[in-house]
């Protein structure tokens, strides 16, 4: 009889495998300079340092008139506009108790101490009245309270968006400092594997994890060069990782690290570098390696289409993340309530496919899908979450769960 396995708990393989990836920081791994509009969801390798101060000067919030007020108790029944000013346009001073009629983004002029929306007040020529109480300094835009210059807007490590580059922009930078995509080698095994397109032998199927994987190294920002499927055969598999580590910075895989004799990745990795292979305590999933071939990190992924898919958001999405520069590998717990029952759990922690619907009383309740089986692609099509459950939890109709978005982990 052979001895039972010790599965190693789900938190402690996250941050084991965590642990073994480089930041690119340490691993000199290349940078590039990009032009702003080059570089959105690009990873920041050094900080952005304002050159200047947003607002670069005082200025109008509003399309109205600037004031010169003497007394802010003893308002005057009127102020005679004496000026124009547009935005990209300077005034000159204005004296006490006069205006300037003004537009948002114009500079303030010199003696004005607060500005009056213009749907505030009511004109008669030259004069323009009040018609709300106004405060000091109210609608004045000041310089530098956005960003003062010299100071860090962003630090190493962000991946930029397009909100990144518009503040960027105003500082008026052009070019950023970013780490070059990280590469990554992909390739399924598996004499039973067909492509898309062929007819499908007696006891084959299509391979839809080359698929899920391409599509999740793209959306993450990697570069990926797909080898496609290798053989049942121990030759191809090793010129495959010989060929994919030379090349990338990692290889990744589905499945063929198990002990059965056609499962040639484990025996590859092992004469060509080395190899941990895990049993985590998760459903699905469960089997996952990790190693070095040559300089590359090697990530095994299960072979089952959800398990590989999960096992990638859950576990090798946050490496990869680490590798590419970025800080953040938290996950992000949403809070709901069960619509089902669950009555006979797994010794495991599970991660069950949900959706998500908001009841009469305004909360979200989360609905099973009816086959969790880890070959079910149609479950994860269908979800919009995962249901994060303790092993050997039962959970019964309204009881409180917690839950990860899959927009949350495809972000």
């Amino acid at each position: 009889m052979k001895p039972r396995v010790q599965l190693l708990d789900f938190d402690a393989a996250r941050l084991h495998l965590l642990e073994q990836a480089s930041s690119p920081a340490t691993s000199n791994h290349p940078t590039q300079t990009l032009n702003l509009l080059e570089a959105l969801d690009r990873v920041l390798a050094a900080p952005v340092v304002s050159p200047i101060n947003v607002p670069g000067f005082d200025n109008s919030a509003m399309d109205g008139y600037a004031l010169n007020v003497s007394d802010f108790a003893r308002l005057p029944e009127s102020f005679e506009v004496v000026q124009r000013i547009a935005a990209g346009h300077t005034g000159s001073s204005i004296e006490a108790d006069t205006a300037a009629r003004i537009f948002t983004g114009a500079p303030i002029p010199q003696g004005c101490n607060a500005v009056v929306p213009q749907e505030h007040t009511t004109v008669d020529g030259t004069e323009v009245k009040l018609t709300q109480a106004i405060e000091h300094s109210q609608n004045i835009r000041r310089c530098g309270e956005d960003i003062r210059a010299k100071s860090e807007i962003l630090p190493a490590g962000v991946k930029l968006g397009p909100q990144h580059l518009a503040m960027i922009a105003s500082i008026g930078v052009a070019t950023v400092s970013v780490y070059a995509p990280l590469k990554v080698g992909v390739f399924m095994t598996g004499d039973e594997l067909t492509e898309l397109g062929q007819a499908l032998e007696p006891g084959g199927i299509y391979n839809s994890n080359r698929y899920a994987i391409v599509s999740l190294l793209t959306k993450l920002g990697c570069v990926v060069n797909d080898y496609g499927i290798v053989r049942d055969s121990a030759e191809a598999t090793r010129e495959a990782f010989i060929k994919a580590a030379s090349e990338n910075d990692v290889v990744m895989t589905c499945g063929g690290v198990s002990v059965g004799e056609e499962d040639h990745v484990k025996g590859a990795v092992q004469a060509l570098g080395k190899l941990d292979l895990w049993q985590i305590s998760m459903k699905p999933g469960k089997p996952l390696a990790y190693g070095k071939v040559g300089q590359a990190d090697f990530i095994g992924l299960p072979g089952n289409p959800v398990s590989a898919f999960i096992t990638f958001l859950l576990m090798a999405r946050p490496f990869l993340s680490k590798r590419m520069g970025l800080k953040d590998f938290d996950l992000k717990y949403l809070e709901g309530i069960s619509g089902f029952d669950w009555p006979r759990p797994d010794g495991r922690r599970e991660f069950l496919r949900v959706a998500r619907k908001v009841d009469a009383s305004d909360q979200t309740v989360l609905e099973l899908y009816p086959n969790q089986g880890s070959g079910v692609m149609s479950s994860l099509a269908w979800a919009e979450g995962l249901a994060d459950v303790a092993a050997g939890t039962k959970i019964q109709e309204g009881d409180a769960l917690r839950y990860l978005a899959l927009s949350d982990l495809l972000s």
